[in-house]
């Protein structure tokens, strides 16, 4: 797929997939159970957007089982990553990923995106990037985050079937991209959209 990775990130996305497939026993984190399956599907689909993530400090909205995050998270050890969910399950197991995995790029939230304003140096913290995987529509995915963009956020949502469709105001789509998954036979894209 052409990424190119730090040294260490091929052994710790090993040890993420291990984390998955054990808490995913007990859990249900995803629907996937076929270690091999995980692979395509979940971990060189997350790293399929690497090229378009950017710098800086990015947003995985409704996050799940840390995916794209924690791919990504492992993949750019230079970004700050806050992986964002409203179920506790699912927080509980990116936090003992985080901790299992020694990602200190990473931050874990529990709450709906909606109420979530974070704060820091009594300064209110925007994202220079919003990424959604399998989340809510764009359209959604745009009004649920909009307090959280400044004018130069990405917001970036992967998608299966393309729906160019915005119908947001102040919002357009700057580029769409075809990703090509190894071993993935599946149609996938990334939509990048910004402020007007």
């Amino acid at each position: 797929m052409g990424i190119e990775l730090p040294e260490s990130a091929p052994a710790r996305l090993v040890d993420y997939l291990g984390l998955l497939s054990h808490w995913n026993r007990a859990f249900n984190l995803t629907a996937i159970r076929d270690i091999d399956e995980m692979v395509s599907k979940h971990l060189l689909d997350s790293l399929s957007v690497l090229p378009y993530i950017g710098e800086g400090l990015i947003l995985d909205v409704g996050s799940g089982a840390g995916l794209p995050g924690i791919p990504l998270a492992i993949a750019k050890p230079e970004n700050h990553f806050v992986l964002i969910d409203s179920n506790g399950k699912k927080t509980r197991f990116l936090t003992q990923a985080k901790i299992a995995l020694g990602l200190e790029n990473i931050e874990v939230v529990n709450q709906r995106v909606e109420g979530y304003t974070p704060v820091k140096d009594d300064r209110r913290i925007y994202f220079d990037a919003v990424i959604a995987r399998a989340y809510a529509s764009s359209r959604e995915i745009i009004i649920n985050t909009a307090h959280l963009h400044k004018p130069e956020t990405r917001i970036l949502i992967m998608q299966g079937k393309l729906d160019e469709s915005i119908d947001v105001p102040g919002y357009v789509l700057k580029q769409s991209h075809t990703l090509n998954i190894y071993g993935l036979d599946a149609e996938r894209h990334l939509l990048e959209i910004q402020k007007t």
